[in-house]
């Protein structure tokens, strides 16, 4: 997970508002094929944005935990069931104000 600067969130939320959820999360969790499917994702886009079918706040608020974990990215935001998630490629293509 890497630090950003507010200044680098506010950028990163103005390019994923008009991003369309890349992957869907229901209400059965982080299966094996999901979080590959969110590497994969991430990998391409750097920045994706993820619906997560989750009962509760508390529910959603622990996947977006589970999903930086299991694909070391880092959360820009969370509206309702719409989660962003950054993490720099090995070939970035978007840069960051510093």
């Amino acid at each position: 997970m890497i630090a950003l600067n507010p200044r680098q969130k506010r950028y990163l939320r103005t390019l994923a508002h008009k991003l369309k959820p890349v992957v869907l999360v229901g209400s059965g969790g982080l299966s094996n094929g999901v979080i590959k499917e969110l590497n994969q994702s991430i990998e391409h886009h750097e920045l994706i944005k993820v619906r997560i079918n989750a009962s509760d706040r508390q529910s959603r608020a622990d996947m977006i935990q589970a999903i930086n974990e299991a694909i070391d990215s880092t959360a820009i935001f969370c509206i309702g069931h719409i989660a962003v998630f950054y993490r720099p490629a090995k070939n970035p293509v978007l840069s960051l104000p510093k």
